[in-house]
């Protein structure tokens, strides 16, 4: 995403667009935040604050700069979808319907066994007990 930034070297970013202010060729938020994406620094700078974002991308080593504002943008749009619980509502979600999906493959899998010795007594009774 970083390197898509080239294609927009003329417009803002839409940080620098979102807060009215000129976008500069050393921009901490351009490379992360395309004019074609207004909504994610929105929803960014709504629960974090531009400034609080611009502090945590300068302490963030740059190979790890795309995965934070991913990160930051995630949380700001669970924030807004889940005030309370933000991602961690989600990832609560996901838990429980994977130990719900659990039992369900337990349940079905000792159905499966139920099944399979029942057939295999079938076959036994119908040959006397003799295999053959």
């Amino acid at each position: 995403m970083a390197s898509s930034y080239s294609n927009y070297i003329n417009s803002p970013c839409a940080a620098c667009k979102f807060l009215r202010r000129r976008c500069t060729s050393d921009c901490v938020f351009a490379p992360y935040f395309p004019p074609d994406e207004p909504t994610k620094f929105a929803n960014v700078h709504r629960i974090f604050g531009a400034s609080n974002v611009s502090k945590i991308l300068h302490e963030v080593a740059p190979h790890q700069r795309e995965d934070t504002v991913n990160s930051l943008a995630y949380e700001a749009e669970a924030r807004l979808n889940d005030p309370v619980y933000g991602c961690v509502g989600a990832i609560s979600v996901l838990q429980r319907q994977v130990l719900k999906l659990q039992r369900e493959l337990e349940e079905t899998n000792a159905d499966l066994m139920r099944y399979a010795s029942s057939l295999g007594s079938e076959t036994t009774s119908n040959y006397g007990g003799q295999r053959g």
